[in-house]
């Protein structure tokens, strides 16, 4: 007959984990050794196959063509002397920069041919897009075209506006829309005294993904145009033009305007360039890209960047198989393949010369001495 306290034992819930490999530890494993058979082969493998794809990388980045020109503190064309960086912080011209324009020039050379696709980028330094609040100061409701939603209070203080003495929802609200990139950039060419504008296009600068998902215009009644869908909003306080004014392409406008796409798509290094334009190569003379030659860059100066010690830069590039130029990932390669190389040599050196002879492991016993 069970005692009461035989009845409480079998009632305690053993700890003991389940009767299982798993549980018990019981399964098998593979626990690799180190020897200079598996070591040394490794080694050399990844060496040469590292150094060739290095190479190539190089190869392929060394085709593409750049040339990158600073024109952070160039000067204003009709005043010796005034740099644009400078007279842009006036308050004559805060108070009234579409009368009050900066424009400034810079001649340069292109000392070879930039054949086939070229595109046109803007580089801005010390500008930190990756700040978290900045990152998140956006609507993207908003920015799909439902006007109709509450206003998301991640856009502010860019949320509103004061027009007059009505305060107003501001679209594309948000830090990163209020610090669209506004700078102009044309180039002219300058041989047998011509000048005569690069053709360039304007679209094909985004993501596609990016203007077909994340980017939509609000939805037009019968009759309606952008600017009678954004009535009852009003510009970012920075910005020079409404939303509904960026372009005359109406695929190229309002929220589907891909300066403004390629600028939302925020970059996470403090120093990035961004795609501006695409040469136009089904124009005469432009066919096969850019041709050596003397050119100038017109600038409509707006942006400021001097008082983050930031600096601005016109960069014209064609790309190659593997896109722009960037020789890292090639020098990478062809450094650590190098140094796997260099490794297994001396591996290799040092078990020759100082490992035990097959014969000699086969008769360790007890008494053998251990060095």
């Amino acid at each position: 007959m069970a005692t009461s306290s035989d009845t409480s034992e079998t009632n305690v819930k053993s700890k003991r984990p389940a009767e299982s490999a798993f549980k018990q530890q019981r399964l098998p494993a593979w626990q690799p050794i180190l020897t200079a058979g598996t070591v040394l082969p490794t080694f050399f493998v990844i060496g040469i196959a590292f150094i060739p794809v290095g190479i190539g990388l190089l190869y392929f980045s060394d085709e593409v063509r750049e040339q990158v020109i600073d024109y952070t503190y160039c000067e204003k064309i009709d005043s010796e002397g005034t740099k644009c960086a400078d007279y842009i912080k006036d308050p004559e011209f805060i108070k009234d920069p579409l009368n009050k324009t900066c424009i400034c020039e810079i001649k340069f050379n292109l000392t070879e041919d930039f054949k086939g696709d070229v595109y046109f980028y803007y580089g801005l330094s010390n500008y930190y897009q990756n700040h978290r609040r900045y990152v998140k100061s956006r609507d993207d409701d908003q920015l799909l075209g439902r006007l109709d939603l509450a206003p998301n209070t991640d856009c502010e203080p860019f949320l509103y506006v004061m027009v007059g003495d009505v305060q107003t929802r501001v679209a594309p609200c948000g830090a990163i829309a209020n610090s669209l990139f506004n700078d102009t950039l044309t180039m002219h060419t300058q041989d047998l005294n011509e000048n005569v504008p690069v053709p360039v296009l304007r679209t094909g600068i985004a993501w596609a993904s990016d203007k077909q998902i994340k980017f939509r215009n609000p939805p037009l009644g019968p009759g309606q145009t952008l600017k009678d869908a954004f009535a009852n909003y009003t510009k970012p306080q920075n910005w020079h033009k409404h939303i509904y004014e960026l372009d005359t392409d109406p695929e190229n406008n309002g929220f589907l305007n891909e300066d403004l796409i390629v600028w939302m798509r925020t970059a996470a290094l403090p120093t990035f360039r961004k795609l501006y334009r695409r040469v136009d190569h089904s124009k005469d003379g432009f066919s096969t890209g850019l041709i050596k030659g003397a050119y100038k860059l017109i600038v409509e100066y707006n942006y400021p960047v001097t008082d983050f010690d930031g600096t601005k830069t016109f960069i014209i590039s064609t790309t190659s198989l593997l896109g722009g130029k960037n020789p890292f990932l090639g020098v990478a390669y062809v450094v650590v393949g190098t140094l796997c190389l260099l490794l297994g040599i001396v591996l290799l050196v040092i078990h020759v010369r100082c490992s035990k002879s097959t014969t000699e492991m086969i008769n360790v016993n007890p008494r053998t001495p251990y060095s």
